[in-house]
């Protein structure tokens, strides 16, 4: 099954409130699906309120890229998980993924009590956070859930657990990727995700080191970068959904207007 294009943008908060509301209701415009921002304590606003306050004012689909497992006590991500799914109509999408490079040295700084988890113990509050998600959401609803997958046993929970995957890339070459992505292409109830954090030799904050070079990704023929020529974006896009299966693809907000004639030529189709 082929599934449709949609577009979604990561929007952290870079000036002031006001300036993100009105980016906001640009992305809105613009015809992209999701606004998503990202879990940083402290570096940014807490996820919770920055995304009721884009649901309010727009009509789109808001979700966090993502929540870091081990920030929170897996009830109390879920719970805030469920309350803004039921406050936003259902237009929630929960994502979650065990943390970024550094996050043991982050939760240090943070003054996180107890041992830092190691990453299989991550993977265990990602499922214990789906489990009471699935609990608070009661029969009634189903907040979908995206995570973000590395190693093959977060791959095998995400087919387990997960609407959408989005897989931890870096520099892998596109072959590479396939072969990543090829167990979640053959399922036609899970939707994979690109999120693309270099379009020309622009890195968008929040989704990839500030060092990385975008010469050195187009080199490797990674799928992380993309030409900023909207057109041959188009073409790209097309392409890695042929070749490699992902329908979902999650940009900057630097490039949310500029790549607008890519979500008017491919959204839904």
């Amino acid at each position: 099954m082929t599934r449709p294009f949609r577009f979604g943008v990561v929007a952290p908060l870079t000036s002031t409130p006001a300036a993100w509301r009105d980016g906001a209701r640009r992305v809105a415009e613009c015809g992209y699906s999701t606004l998503l921002v990202p879990d940083y304590p402290l570096l940014q606003p807490a996820p919770g309120p920055l995304l009721a306050t884009a649901a309010a004012i727009t009509g789109l689909r808001v979700g966090t890229w993502v929540y870091a497992s081990p920030l929170r006590p897996p009830w109390l991500t879920a719970w805030e998980a469920h309350s803004l799914s039921l406050m936003t109509d259902g237009r929630f999408e929960m994502g979650i993924g065990v943390g970024r490079p550094g996050i043991e040295d982050e939760l240090r700084d943070r003054g996180v009590p107890g041992v830092v988890p190691p990453p299989a113990a991550r993977l265990d509050q990602i499922r214990d956070t789906v489990t009471a998600l699935r609990e608070f959401d009661g029969p009634d609803r189903r907040t979908p859930v995206a995570m973000a997958v590395h190693g093959p046993k977060a791959r095998a929970l995400a087919a387990e657990l997960a609407d959408t995957v989005t897989l931890a890339l870096g520099d892998q070459p596109r072959a590479e990727v396939a072969r990543l992505a090829a167990d979640f292409r053959a399922r036609p109830d899970i939707e994979l995700a690109l999120a693309v954090p270099v379009i020309g030799d622009s890195v968008a904050p929040h989704m990839a080191p500030p060092w990385t070079d975008p010469a050195a990704l187009r080199a490797a023929d990674a799928v992380t970068v993309l030409p900023d020529d909207p057109a041959a974006a188009v073409e790209a896009i097309q392409r890695l959904r042929e070749e490699i299966g992902f329908s979902y693809f999650v940009f900057g907000a630097a490039y949310a207007e500029r790549f607008a004639p890519v979500v008017a030529a491919l959204a839904g189709r």
